[in-house]
Formats: C-alpha cells, structure tokens, sequence
C-alpha cells in the first residue's frame, strides 16, 4: 500500500510542480512591489519651476492693499471656518481661491463702495487648504501636517519633521496618495534614505500626500 502511494515518479512530478507554484508567487509579489514604487527624485531639481498655485486655507494670514485707499488696507488671519472680515465686507469666503482670484472677489464686494478699486492680496502665514498639506503621521520625531512647497521631495519632509524615531520601521512606511480620484499607497524607504544615504529612495512629494511610518515590531 504504502510503495503504491509514494511511487518516485509521483514524488518527483509532485515536488516539481510545488517548486514551480512556489516560484510564481515569489515572480508576482516581486512584481507588485516593483509596481508599488515611485521613481526616483533629485535631492535638487536642475529646473525649479514653480509648482501649483497656491490656494488659501483656514488660519492662513493675509495682507490685503486697496490701493490709495489706506483705511481699507488691512492685515486679517482666515478664521477656521474659511471666511474673513474687513472694513466694508462682512464673512467674506477665502478658502478654495488663489490670492489673486480672492484680490479680485474683494474688488467687486468694494465696488459697491468706492469707485475702481483695485486690490493686491498677499500671503504671509502659509497654512493652506488639507489637499495642499502634506501630513507625516505614526514614528515620526514630529508628526506634523506641512504646507506643501514647489518641488517638495521626501528627504525635505523628512527634514521637516525631525527624522524617525528609534522604534521606526521607515522602510515600511507607505505614501497614500490620490490619483485621478483614486487613493493608492506606495511603499516608501526612508531608513534606506536618512540612514543609509541612499538617493534612490528620494521621491517626489505631491500636495495632500499622507506619509504613515510604523513602528517596529521589535
């Protein structure tokens, strides 16, 4: 009974086929993680171009000149509800606008008022809107939300919050991202980056990225 079940031919297609089975998910998982990845990025872009227009948010502060009209001139903070007051304008929408389409918004309200007026709006505390933030949360020395700037890469996020702490697994940490609508997460390396000093684990940073760092499981 026992030389009928394990015929060495049997043994030997069995074993064969179980390395063959075995092989194909290591091909597929290697393949997905390629795929999970981000390519690299300059520490320092050759071309720093500008990056996408800025848009106001909550607690924002905001310099507002009306020209030749010096009592209107006023320096005002974006409440958290996304509206500010000025002289002449009550409750006046901010968030969502650039500082030159709100300039133009404030423009009309004063027309009502004075005539021709012509305003400058100026950012000089940058908060910004979430989907402009870029927001480290879990083992990070800091974790903090940061205004997103112009070719932003992880290694200047990761200056930004102070590093990893010593439980960090940062080479485990993911990047969620949105996409055409779509959240996706990336793996990301950070040990392999502040530790190692390796420049291919520098990515490209997008306005509303989330960088989530475990801790390590010993």
């Amino acid at each position: 009974m026992i030389n009928r079940i394990f015929k060495p031919g049997i043994v030997s297609q069995s074993f064969r086929n179980s390395i063959i089975f075995i092989g194909a998910l290591i091909l597929a998982s290697c393949g997905s993680s390629n795929d999970n990845r981000l390519p690299s990025a300059q520490f320092v872009p050759v071309e720093e171009g500008p990056g996408p227009q800025y848009v106001v948010g909550p607690l924002d502060s905001l310099q507002i000149f009306v020209w030749r009209n010096p009592e209107l001139t006023t320096s005002v903070t974006v409440r958290p509800d996304g509206r500010f007051s000025v002289p002449l304008i009550d409750d006046m929408t901010a968030t969502g606008r650039t500082p030159t389409q709100l300039a133009r918004d404030i423009e009309k309200k004063l027309a009502e008022f004075i005539q021709s007026p012509i305003v400058t709006v100026i950012v000089s505390g940058f908060v910004g809107p979430f989907a402009q933030q870029v927001r480290v949360v879990g083992s990070a020395a800091q974790p903090q939300a940061i205004p997103y700037r112009a070719n932003m890469t992880l290694l200047d996020v990761m200056i930004t919050v102070g590093g990893v702490t010593e439980f960090a697994a940062g080479n485990r940490a993911t990047l969620a991202r949105v996409e055409n609508g779509v959240q996706r997460e990336y793996g990301i390396r950070i040990d392999d980056l502040i530790r190692d000093g390796d420049v291919s684990a520098n990515v490209k940073i997008n306005p509303g990225d989330v960088i989530i760092i475990p801790e390590s499981f010993f």
